[in-house]
């Protein structure tokens, strides 16, 4: 069954899941105009690509193969002998070409013709296919560029101009971007785009923690496997055992203090035969399993271990908690339908709240 979930400000778990928080207030006035989250993507990427436009797109080299009718570069002996070009008075080179035609802007482009297609707004549409017909008219070419070329076409960190529009591209094509419409108030999305938004929600805490919690001594983890503490087993039911994984954890040596936090994109309350509300035991069960099963691990020895439940808020407001066994869990939500200073300021004083814990 679909989900409803509140999505105003998707664009700003955008630019902390993306680690661009620092651009958010140059998209924020955009961003808030779109009505599904495709258009945002667009209102975003177009925004940028004009900036860029305006400044000149960055260039660089690239090799080339090219039959000539003069040496430029090393000569590929074997495709000119092969050829019999001599005779014709050419020769087949190798060499590199400065030119505009580089794998991340071949990207923005190709995410450009790829959001035209997508969307249902006339204007944006146009925009989309008018920067793309003007980079083509630069000798950017169409093609999507493969992993393995991008890598060569690294962004380094004095690059800033580019970091943005490169990574707002790799966003049409890296899943995180559900096509289900978005309302004042809240979106009705298919299971498969919950899962995707949630990895999107999961990032965007992780790194508003880290960019908050590391220069005070925390590292944030993302994505830890966790080992069973078997003692002893049957041959083969190793393969059958369910594996655990953290969503985020932080982690202050010098405290020996672990906080392991679950993100889940759903409602933190839902109901029972007995009860109207509830919180979800299987989430409440798996929280609990992350730390007692590893509070004997030689590592985590003499560590004070808690735990927190993070939840978009749909409906009440949840800042709760318990101590289970001698460790803390908490259950708290993030209202994203608040203004975007209000929510910005809810993920910052999560960080506050457990750096001071």
């Amino acid at each position: 069954m679909a989900t409803p979930i509140p999505l105003r400000n998707i664009w700003l778990l955008f630019l902390y899941a993306a680690d661009l928080v620092q651009f958010k207030d140059s998209t924020q006035v955009e961003a808030e105009s779109a009505r599904n989250l495709p258009e945002l993507l667009a209102r975003l990427l177009t925004q940028v690509v004009r900036q860029r436009l305006r400044s000149n797109l960055s260039r660089g080299y690239q090799p080339r193969h090219s039959v000539l009718s003069r040496v430029r570069g090393r000569i590929d002996v074997l495709a000119t002998a092969s050829g019999q070009l001599l005779e014709q008075g050419r020769v087949a080179c190798k060499f590199e070409e400065h030119t505009l035609d580089t794998p991340r802007n071949q990207l923005v482009r190709a995410a450009l013709e790829n959001l035209a297609i997508r969307l249902e707004l006339p204007e944006l549409v146009h925009e989309c296919k008018a920067l793309s017909h003007l980079m083509a008219s630069m000798g950017v070419g169409s093609q999507r560029p493969s992993r393995s070329q991008l890598a060569t076409d690294q962004v380094n960190r004095n690059e800033t101009t580019d970091l943005l529009m490169l990574s707002l591209a790799k966003m049409v094509f890296e899943a995180f971007i559900p096509t289900e419409e978005i309302g004042q108030t809240n979106a009705v999305l298919a299971d498969a785009d919950v899962h995707l938004v949630r990895r999107l929600f999961e990032k965007a805490v992780a790194n508003a923690l880290r960019i908050q919690l590391q220069p005070v001594g925390w590292q944030v983890l993302r994505g830890r496997k966790l080992r069973w503490p078997v003692q002893a087993m049957s041959e083969g039911l190793d393969a059958h055992l369910p594996g655990m994984q953290t969503d985020i954890e932080l982690l202050h040596h010098a405290r020996k203090h672990k906080l392991v936090i679950d993100t889940k994109f759903t409602n933190i309350f839902t109901s029972s035969q007995f009860k109207e509300q509830v919180l979800r035991s299987g989430y409440l069960y798996q929280l609990y399993a992350y730390l007692r099963t590893q509070e004997d691990s030689t590592l985590m020895r003499g560590w004070r271990s808690e735990g927190m439940l993070l939840h978009p808020q749909c409906g009440d407001t949840l800042n709760a908690h318990m101590s289970v066994q001698g460790h803390y869990m908490r259950f708290m939500t993030i209202d994203l339908m608040s203004s975007a200073e209000v929510f910005e300021q809810q993920l910052l004083s999560l960080g506050e709240s457990i750096e001071h814990t």
